[in-house]
């Protein structure tokens, strides 16, 4: 969960001046700092290659801050930190798809879905469809992170892609186009049961989004809605608060408290016309975190909204991002978050009311074998379908099937849904029947 604010900068100040601070003095005022200093002097004296500088105190800092064991205090390159800042902003100028990971190791890229108004969509670039080349560099086993910083740019370039489409390579040359994040997605089910899933935190214009959502159903004279969190992993702290607003009148939605102990109210609920104020539910899974366990924490306390679904992931931690000064950025848990009622869900998760497994993807078909010659290949029969695997040098082989592709619509902010094949949401419109 990405925090900004005031106080939490305010908090962060306190703290660095109290403790002190790293400087080139005090370095070298320790055995571990004079030996950091030594290492990196010696390594440009002796080390047989070229040394990449960047590289290698990029690598220190990534280091430094992964030796405290936290997941969540990390160091991310500039690169990197470029595309988070894009997304964070929610636009940016692309060819309008969202992509996925190729191979199982999480590199390459595949198109996950191609949005109507995009470059991609004109080009006829298709669902499926796999990265090759973006210009003349081989993207096949790059991170995702590098097709996606080379597939953006500025506005009205040109970008030439080389995909494979059932095996066949194409290639073409697009435009890139303003792209919109839209973290939003809704419809109105039978019954006039309506349903808002919110994909995501991490996008200053979620809070907008969901409101126009939110409204949108108010206007229709929906008196029962489903909140759908599933999948979201978080982001904006203000941005949880702001969404649980909507839904309450009053009292506090989460209190931040620091390593003093000290906690203070972030945010409280206010009462507005535009506040929803029918029969509401809330839908969680294992990878509902951060902001989600806010929401759905704060609706569950006050006894607004029934949470229906898994326990959820337990990111109850808030970080202060710093924009450092090579353009990279260091995310540092500053804070922990309680809910109204005080409770402390970091590694604990929101336990929802009514628990449902999430049926909406299935185990794909895995195997894995041994005992034939490095190099040679297998031919099975998978579902129907014939399935060549190759060993490794040790004679080992295996094959994992692809996670089943939920279904999605081609226009931003529609959402498609499954009454029949998905169990939670099955549930909540059972719930909101009753």
């Amino acid at each position: 969960m990405t925090v900004v604010g005031a106080a939490l900068a305010a908090t962060a100040a306190v703290a660095y001046a109290q403790l002190g601070g790293y400087t080139p003095v005090n370095l070298s005022s320790s055995k571990e700092g004079r030996s950091l200093i030594q290492v990196l002097n010696d390594l440009n004296r002796y080390y047989l290659y070229p040394v990449d500088q960047d590289k290698v105190l990029r690598g220190a800092i990534t280091g430094a801050l992964g030796s405290l064991g936290d997941e969540f205090t990390y160091y991310s390159e500039p690169e990197d930190n470029a595309i988070d800042a894009a997304n964070l902003q929610g636009e940016f100028y692309g060819i309008g798809v969202t992509l996925v990971a190729a191979n199982a190791d999480g590199t390459g890229g595949k198109i996950d879905n191609v949005f109507k108004t995009g470059a991609a969509s004109t080009a006829g670039v298709q669902i499926g469809d796999v990265f090759l080349k973006i210009g003349d560099k081989d993207v096949t086993g790059v991170k995702l992170n590098e097709i996606v910083r080379l597939v953006r740019g500025e506005k009205g370039t040109q970008v030439t892609v080389t995909f494979a489409r059932d095996g066949k390579p194409y290639t073409v040359k697009m435009e890139r186009q303003p792209v919109q994040i839209v973290s939003v997605e809704s419809t109105v089910l039978p019954g006039g049961v309506g349903y808002i899933a919110l994909n995501t935190f991490y996008n200053e214009k979620a809070s907008e989004q969901f409101r126009a959502a939110v409204a949108d159903m108010k206007k229709k004279n929906v008196q029962k809605l489903i909140l759908d969190l599933r999948d979201n992993g978080g982001g904006l702290l203000n941005a949880g608060v702001d969404v649980a607003d909507q839904f309450l009148q009053s009292g506090p939605i989460v209190s931040l408290r620091d390593r003093a102990k000290n906690t203070q109210v972030f945010g409280s609920a206010t009462n507005r016309p535009t506040d929803y104020t029918g029969k509401l539910v809330v839908l969680v899974n294992k990878n509902s975190a951060s902001a989600s366990e806010v929401v759905s924490g704060a609706l569950q306390d006050t006894g607004r909204a029934q949470v229906i679904g898994e326990q959820t992931f337990g990111k109850g931690v808030a970080q202060t991002p710093i924009t450092l000064p090579d353009g990279g950025k260091a995310a540092i848990v500053s804070n922990e978050w309680l809910t109204p009622k005080g409770r402390q869900i970091h590694k604990k998760g929101v336990t929802p009311d009514i628990e449902v497994k999430d049926t909406r993807y299935t185990t794909p078909v895995n195997f894995s074998g041994s005992g034939v010659k490095p190099g040679e290949k297998l031919t099975l029969t998978v579902e129907g379908r014939p399935v060549t695997v190759t060993a490794d040098k040790d004679g080992k082989f295996s094959y994992t099937g692809e996670v089943k592709r939920p279904t999605r619509s081609a226009q931003q902010g529609e959402a498609v849904v499954d009454v029949q094949g998905d169990a939670i949401l099955k549930k909540a419109i059972e719930v909101l029947g009753q």
